[in-house]
């Protein structure tokens, strides 16, 4: 089976780079991961670290799930159960999402669907299938989680409407004791797989919240281990050639050089979704104590924002391809969730930072819940409105007079520092206002109209990014600017026995986000549409028009 490989293709970064790699080799950093030492990241962070390094074994300890999955998969179909959905956030859902949809695309195996969204339509889409051949996994690790313990009762309750007995079609993932864990076990759900609990929800590709999802849909879980395995000594030797150690230099070296974002384009890896997957450990382990890694996922070598990445942003390619890279990775599927664990971890150790840990996770979501505690959901009062976009502005950043969308765009990019970056937030259906993601490379081709120079800009779905560049937005380096946008469901959907609907969820997590940042001193811009379809066409149109602005 072939290594994984790093080539770093930039003169000035690989010699960096190699420094970096030098010390890493003379401190024994590769040899002291694979024996799990929770002493790399320094005393304060070892008491974590001891409790969170089980990912480094995983391509071994998790093959008896092989074996349990199958024997699942097979019961289910001959049940008639085909059609599986998974609950999941963050790791526990992308990852899977990657592991299926690339099994998908190469050997047509079951399709994932994948629910990570609080989003009214995209929940009601989810259910519209057919019932009675749909097993429903949900995937949490702390059990709590209110996206997914939202997702099970909607389903639960559906599941009963349709005749069915819905622990049936009910399966769980979740830590040892965790009160999903549980709530599963009273009900008698179909199957309940116990995680390692030594395992931290970024670093879960190969375990049971990876495979499990996956393997029911079909996937090889089986190849995805053997291929993880076949890497897992070469990146625990001390030696310069070690990948992990090379792709982690490379990074820290990088943002060294003021390079703090990471750009990153497939080059022809062959994997479905892998830079979305990347984006979230790179930024929820690297992005706090004001430093980190910002991933931006870019839609091709091509897009706006890799090509012409400036010098605070370096080019990275997943795959062998793209000239303008100036680091290349390839490698397997399986290879290359290991070695980007093993590099991400290793890049913690150089930023001087915990990759096990959230600090800033937390707060969004109890502004969230504080906002839901509320009989409504309070947007405040608005700047203006412009047809179907009522504008909002969080913090005191927005210029007086100003009166139209594209003014307040405009005003937004301008209020970031140079070298600072735009985050395009959308909560929103991420099936239904797909059409949303063209604001990012939109904005990043344009931004240099209204400014001294070009944004980086990422792209994120809400309350998906909220558990992957969510931690960074808040704990990273303090130059972001951020657009929101939301919009009014066309039909909302209750809440079993809980006092909200998925609406109310979905704008108090908007809301709370835009209060945690704005409480940060970040600029926010939430533009929300009372018609979807027609909102995003406006916000399209002037941002296509903002080349006609004058430049400051």
């Amino acid at each position: 089976m072939a290594q994984p490989t790093v080539d770093i293709r930039t003169a000035e970064l690989a010699a960096d780079a190699e420094q970096q790699v030098e010390r890493l080799v003379e401190q024994r950093v590769a040899s002291a991961l694979a024996a799990r030492d929770p002493a790399l990241w320094g005393e304060q962070a070892q008491q974590e670290a001891a409790a969170r390094l089980g990912w480094v074994t995983l391509p071994e300890t998790s093959r008896p799930l092989l074996y349990t999955v199958d024997a699942l998969r097979a019961e289910l179909r001959a049940d008639g159960i085909d059609r599986v959905v998974l609950s999941g956030m963050g790791g526990s859902s992308l990852a899977p999402e990657v592991i299926a949809a690339t099994g998908n695309a190469e050997a047509g195996s079951g399709r994932l669907t994948v629910l990570d969204s609080t989003d009214p339509g995209e929940v009601g889409d989810a259910l519209a299938g057919d019932l009675d051949r749909t097993v429903l996994v949900v995937s949490s690790k702390s059990g709590s989680t209110v996206e997914t313990d939202s997702h099970r009762r909607v389903f639960a309750e559906a599941f009963a409407d349709a005749g069915l007995d819905p622990a049936r079609h009910l399966v769980a993932i979740t830590d040892p004791g965790s009160p999903l864990q549980q709530q599963a076990q009273q009900a008698g759900y179909r199957a309940v797989f116990e995680a390692d609990p030594t395992v931290g929800g970024r670093y879960s590709a190969l375990s049971a919240f990876g495979l499990v999802p996956a393997g029911l849909a079909g996937a090889d879980i089986g190849r995805l281990l053997d291929d993880a395995g076949d890497v897992s000594a070469a990146l625990s030797v001390d030696d310069p050639a070690n990948p992990a150690l090379r792709l982690a230099a490379a990074l820290a070296a990088a943002h060294q050089r003021g390079a703090e974002k990471i750009v990153l384009a497939d080059t022809g890896s062959g994997i479905v979704g892998f830079a979305d997957w990347a984006e979230q450990l790179i930024a929820e382990s690297t992005g706090k104590q004001g430093v980190g890694l910002l991933p931006i996922v870019v839609e091709s070598p091509a897009a706006a924002g890799f090509a012409d990445a400036g010098a605070d942003a370096v080019p990275v390619g997943l795959g062998p391809g793209g000239a303008a890279t100036a680091v290349a990775v390839t490698g397997t599927l399986g290879g290359q969730f290991l070695l980007w664990e093993h590099a991400v971890a290793i890049a913690g150790r150089l930023l001087g930072v915990n990759p096990f840990d959230q600090p800033d996770v937390e707060a969004a979501k109890s502004a969230s819940r504080a906002l839901l505690e509320t009989a409504e959901v309070d947007a405040g009062r608005p700047e203006f409105i412009e047809g179907d976009i009522v504008v909002y502005a969080a913090g005191d950043w927005l210029p007086p007079g100003t009166g139209t969308v594209g003014e307040a765009v405009a005003a937004l990019l301008r209020a970031a520092p140079d070298g600072g970056y735009l985050a395009v937030q959308a909560f929103l259906n991420r099936l239904d206002d797909a059409s949303a993601t063209v604001l990012r490379s939109e904005l990043a081709r344009r931004s240099a109209a209204v400014r001294s120079g070009s944004l980086q800009t990422t792209f994120g779905w809400g309350p998906r990014f909220l558990h992957s560049t969510g931690q960074y937005h808040k704990g990273g380096r303090q130059n972001g600017v951020f657009l929101q946008l939301s919009g009014d469901p066309v039909e909302d959907l209750e809440v079993p026995g809980r006092p909200f609907t998925f609406g109310m969820l979905q704008r108090a997590q908007a809301l709370g986000d835009a209060q945690v940042l704005a409480q940060r001193g970040r600029p926010v811009l939430r533009l929300h549409f009372t018609d979807r379809a027609a909102g995003l066409v406006t916000l399209v149109r002037a941002v296509q028009q903002l080349e006609g602005e004058v430049r400051v």
